[in-house]
């Protein structure tokens, strides 16, 4: 619901009287493999809501990643670890119920895959829908009608250094068609105009490309553009996709390497498909990152070539080394429990420039959970 204040929060959940309270760490799954790294917000709602709630469990990615500091951080009696959507409902036995349930007196735990076969079909209150008039990630047109967010799909078979995703969402699954359709078409229902696929990673799937170009509705997805030839490409355009969002990462294949991308493309290649899409997709980005091996020149050079052809080229960011990710693990191993400090001094040491939108300077990140 939009415009809930903590207090109309405690207010509900007075009234409510809960066994327990969920408390995620992420606005959404969307963001599990990129969440802010500090907990200020969590801990600020779980502080406003304590006196009235029993017992509070936090999940998401960080809980996920480093249970103890998250337990400490956000003083909630146990944190689920992994995907948390058949773990909650044995929080109805007890909190050492399931090995997923982190609490205080939890020695060993695992992180949780669920099966995405079992799942049901979402369906949400219409209050819900009507708030929700952002049109995640789409710039082609002002936004028209309410927007929504699906999966039809978790997980990744690659593992690129960069990713978050090995403690959560890590083994690529897709959901079957039945239930993606299902949920959609609760949301047509809805008169939703725009669904945007949050996905880690939407590969081509014939099934649903066409399933989709029946439904008449407008799409986003985030993807890797090596993975599609011209055919699912116009299949996707037919699909109603009117933005993508395309990891490039690197213009050398040293550089793609390095980041263990297993790209089979030249830059060459991945540019012509990148302009191939746009033609018939509004919106296309291809995504860089700051690797010291690119070439300053060459990437401004190729930045103008795409958006001469319409692409829209990111000036490249730094690679922040979350926690969970290969990249964390190379530099320090195993996360501890000051393994997002320690990445978020790191990033901080290294980058004084921190992308082409971004003015302000961050703070450290004890700094800023103390607010």
């Amino acid at each position: 619901m939009a415009d809930v204040s903590d207090l109309d929060v405690c207010e509900i959940l007075k009234r409510f009287q809960p066994d327990f309270t969920i408390v995620t760490t992420a606005p959404s799954y969307l963001f599990w493999r990129c969440p802010p790294p500090e907990l200020r917000v969590p801990r600020r709602l779980i502080q406003a809501i304590r006196p009235f709630v029993d017992t509070i469990v936090a999940v998401g990615p960080h809980g996920s990643t480093t249970p103890g500091a998250t337990l400490s951080k956000l003083d909630v009696d146990a944190v689920i670890t992994g995907e948390c959507e058949e773990v909650i409902p044995r929080l109805a036995d007890s909190l050492q119920s399931h090995p997923s349930i982190v609490s205080k007196l939890s020695e060993s735990f695992v992180r949780h895959t669920s099966d995405l076969g079992a799942l049901p079909s979402l369906a949400w209150p219409d209050v819900v829908i009507a708030a929700h008039d952002h049109h995640h990630h789409r710039y082609d047109t002002p936004f028209e009608g309410t927007g929504a967010e699906m999966e039809a799909s978790r997980g990744c078979p690659f593992h690129c250094t960069f990713c978050a995703k090995d403690n959560f969402r890590d083994a690529y699954r897709r959901r079957p068609l039945d239930a993606i359709l299902g949920e959609l078409d609760g949301l047509l229902r809805q008169d939703v105009k725009y669904v945007y696929f949050i996905d880690e990673i939407f590969l081509p799937r014939p099934d649903l490309l066409q399933a989709l170009a029946q439904k008449k509705v407008k799409i986003g997805i985030q993807t890797r553009i090596d993975l599609w030839n011209h055919e699912m490409i116009d299949l996707l355009a037919d699909a109603g996709c009117v933005s993508i969002e395309a990891g490039v990462e690197s213009l050398t294949s040293q550089g793609r390497d390095l980041l263990d991308k297993k790209c089979r493309m030249t830059t060459a290649e991945l540019s012509e498909r990148l302009i191939y899409a746009k033609r018939r997709i509004p919106f296309v980005q291809g995504n860089l990152i700051a690797l010291e091996s690119d070439d300053r020149n060459e990437i401004q050079r190729w930045r103008r070539e795409m958006r001469d052809s319409g692409v829209w080229a990111n000036d490249p960011v730094p690679l922040f080394p979350y926690p969970g990710s290969p990249d964390y693990t190379r530099r320090w191993g195993l996360p501890d429990d000051n393994a997002w400090e320690r990445a978020h001094s790191y990033y901080l040491s290294k980058h004084s420039e921190l992308s082409d939108i971004q003015d302000e300077r961050p703070i450290p990140l004890a700094e800023l959970e103390g607010r």
